[in-house]
């Protein structure tokens, strides 16, 4: 094999690792800080945790028939989300802090954003037609957070707050197949999709913007 597609090939599973790395300590912050919104106790804590942060990524990896998942190849995550966990809870104690809904927002945008941009470009990799490698991204990035919502008893944020979300995954997982068309190299795809999903979904945040819910006639 030519080294240029030795080192290319190795400079996308290092950029991948640390978005996965980067993704599920998002998601695990946003599962604790909605479990102790919630008041949960400590096993509470870190079971929507743990779900939370890899719940996306293991639906990925069992549609690709990936084995084995990728918390089970890289165990020493489990350690980094369980002392993230327990971390949280005394810093949240020591500091008084009441975690609330708008907080929790936060590190969920920035989970959906590196989740959506790594789940396409890794299906894409496996020869994936455009939109399946997109919508696996989608279900990489959405359903680790549906599985932490509908946990602590809510109608999953993804579904009923208006305010996209799912379409802020879509949208950045086609930046990453776009960029890596026009021939950017693909760690740089990689950020560029993680930019515009967290910022898309940053900025409805913020500005409020809504999608038209169902109405009846």
């Amino acid at each position: 094999m030519p080294s240029s597609l030795i080192s290319e090939g190795w400079q996308l599973s290092n950029a991948q690792v640390v978005v996965e790395v980067a993704g599920t300590l998002a998601f695990a912050l946003s599962g604790i800080l909605e479990a102790a919104r919630k008041r949960l106790d400590a096993v509470g804590v870190c079971f929507v945790a743990g779900v939370a942060a890899f719940g996306g990524g293991t639906l990925r990896d069992v549609l690709l028939d990936r084995r084995p998942f990728f918390w089970v190849e890289r165990a020493g995550w489990l350690w980094a989300v369980l002392l993230l966990c327990v971390a949280a809870m005394l810093f949240l104690r020591a500091r008084h802090f009441t975690p609330t809904e708008r907080g929790m927002q936060w590190p969920d945008a920035l989970g959906l954003g590196l989740f959506a941009a790594t789940g396409t470009q890794i299906a894409a990799a496996d020869g994936l037609p455009a939109i399946v490698a997109v919508l696996m991204g989608v279900m990489t990035a959405v359903f680790g957070g549906v599985l932490r919502d509908v946990l602590c008893n809510e109608v999953p944020r993804a579904f009923n707050d208006h305010r996209p979300y799912a379409l802020c995954a879509f949208a950045g997982g086609w930046v990453v197949l776009g960029a890596q068309q026009v021939g950017l190299a693909p760690p740089l795809a990689l950020a560029a999709g993680v930019l515009v999903a967290t910022a898309a979904r940053i900025l409805a945040l913020h500005f409020g913007w809504r999608l038209p819910p169902w109405r009846d006639r």
